[in-house]
């Protein structure tokens, strides 16, 4: 005698995707903007931490020389001799180019600074002056 397999056919209906679709998409749209909202902060954050590194540095830089790197010379000074500098004992850095800010774009240095002995900032995502959040400025000075 001949035997009928019964196959039974497993899966999930359309309906079934839909409704988990939309939970996904619940989600996302609750957890999404927070996570953003977190990255941000982030950014904020490590460009804090560089500033003080790379000030922590210039501090390395201007017990060997006597003298902080003047706005001309800049950063560079930390990973290049500059031609006036007669006792220069580096690089200052570990890496051979300078950081960027989280945003991708170069520190700003000035020297002598309007609030101490050098100025080091970096003006935020939206890279104007001022703002809030995302777009605040990091500053060496406060």
């Amino acid at each position: 005698m001949k035997q009928i397999k019964n196959y039974s056919q497993t899966g999930f209906t359309l309906l079934e995707l839909l409704v988990v679709l939309g939970i996904i998409a619940m989600l996302a749209g609750i957890v999404g903007p927070q996570v953003m909202k977190h990255m941000g902060e982030s950014k904020t954050k490590a460009a804090k931490v560089q500033i003080e590194d790379l000030a922590a540095t210039l501090d390395m830089y201007k017990l060997d020389l006597g003298t902080y790197p003047t706005t001309e010379e800049g950063l560079k000074a930390l990973i290049e001799s500059p031609d006036s500098a007669k006792r220069w004992n580096g690089p200052y850095l570990r890496k051979s180019k300078i950081p960027l800010d989280p945003w991708q774009q170069e520190y700003r240095y000035v020297s002598p600074g309007e609030h101490g002995k050098f100025d080091l900032f970096t003006l935020g995502a939206d890279l104007k002056e001022g703002g809030e959040g995302e777009d605040q400025d990091i500053v060496s000075w406060q």
